[in-house]
């Protein structure tokens, strides 16, 4: 289980852009969507990937399954160079991307699923058994018979989650596998990865806005903004950084002055809903029972501190704090 299977040593991408200066003329300029990123994942591990939108992430996980050639560094994922091993590569790894299926899109979802197995070559003992845990616990039986373009946004990313599985894949790249999900659907994929990365030893590089995936299902936590890597480590360590908050959202049953509780303030009221703020590394549970002892209670939710918004406190900290925001799996500082 220690053994590294992903590899990235200075890892770049630059992309050239051209831009209209005149009449006829055109400026080329340099993007460095990945910039000297080096980080290792050990097999079995579940990792989180995050950052804002166009920090780097989609292109770093399309340098991993090679689609796209590192303009410079060193890349391994299970000893194969993606770029130029990418057909011996797609046999080890499974993928799924956000808003793009690799369903077929008039096919009822079944017959997606045996055409992949044609194409993996997967034995057909072995398809069927991943087909029918994975129809079990995403609950896709009624779906089989359906066309993809037919699916709601949910359906179908669980159809995409069972897709990338069926041919055993070592390592599996998720981006927001939870989109479009409700709560139960949500509760049964995040389980569903657990079991998988329990029995099976599924790597898994999981890229989210939502914290609470990562919460749930990431021993550890990778923070990539404007193609650098900021912070490498537990997720709690990540809600530290910058002294990230998290909000209680409480529904009184009347309106009443703000609440006051140890170790929250309230930042908000409108009528009978208030918005507590207290740091993101405490745990919620004295702060709900607390408010829920004294006050009149109707409901309340939490709401996780956006990414974003971690991101931004980790600038306001300073960027040497945000670099030596945890220890990367390789027991290196993980920042390229």
């Amino acid at each position: 289980m220690s053994e590294a299977l992903i590899e990235l040593d200075r890892l770049e991408k630059v992309f050239r852009v051209r831009k209209r200066a005149g009449l006829l003329r055109r400026e080329v300029s340099e993007v460095r969507a990945v910039d000297g990123i080096s980080f290792r994942v050990r097999r079995g591990e579940m990792v989180g990937y995050i950052g804002p939108n166009g920090a780097g992430k989609s292109t770093t996980i399309k340098m991993l399954t090679g689609i796209l050639t590192p303009s410079g560094g060193r890349l391994r994922v299970a000893g194969i160079d993606p770029a130029r091993q990418r057909t011996a590569l797609a046999r080890r790894i499974g993928v799924v991307f956000g808003q793009r299926t690799t369903l077929w899109w008039d096919l009822p979802l079944g017959d997606s699923y045996q055409l992949m197995r044609r194409l993996y070559r997967v034995e057909p003992a072995r398809f069927r058994a991943n087909l029918e845990r994975c129809v079990e616990l995403l609950e896709l039986g009624p779906l089989l018979e359906v066309p993809v373009r037919q699916l709601s946004l949910g359906q179908r990313m669980r159809g995409d989650v069972a897709a990338a599985l069926l041919h055993d894949p070592e390592v599996l790249y998720l981006d927001e596998p939870t989109i479009g999900l409700d709560v139960v659907s949500r509760n049964k994929v995040r389980g569903f990865l657990r079991d998988l990365n329990r029995e099976k030893g599924t790597t898994v590089l999981l890229t989210t806005h939502d914290l609470t995936d990562i919460e749930q299902l990431c021993s550890r936590v990778m923070v990539i903004d404007r193609g650098r890597l900021m912070y490498d480590g537990a997720f709690a360590g990540l809600s530290e950084v910058g002294e990230s908050e998290r909000t209680l959202i409480v529904d009184l049953a009347e309106e009443r002055p703000a609440i006051e509780v140890p170790g929250a303030r309230v930042v908000r009221v409108a009528g009978p809903r208030q918005w507590l703020t207290f740091p993101a590394a405490r745990s919620a549970a004295p702060l709900v029972a607390r408010v829920a002892a004294e006050y009149p209670l109707v409901d309340l939710s939490l709401r996780e501190p956006d990414i974003e918004e971690v991101i931004a406190r980790m600038y306001a900290a300073g960027w040497e704090g945000a670099r030596s925001g945890g220890a990367g799996a390789d027991g290196g500082s993980g920042v390229g």
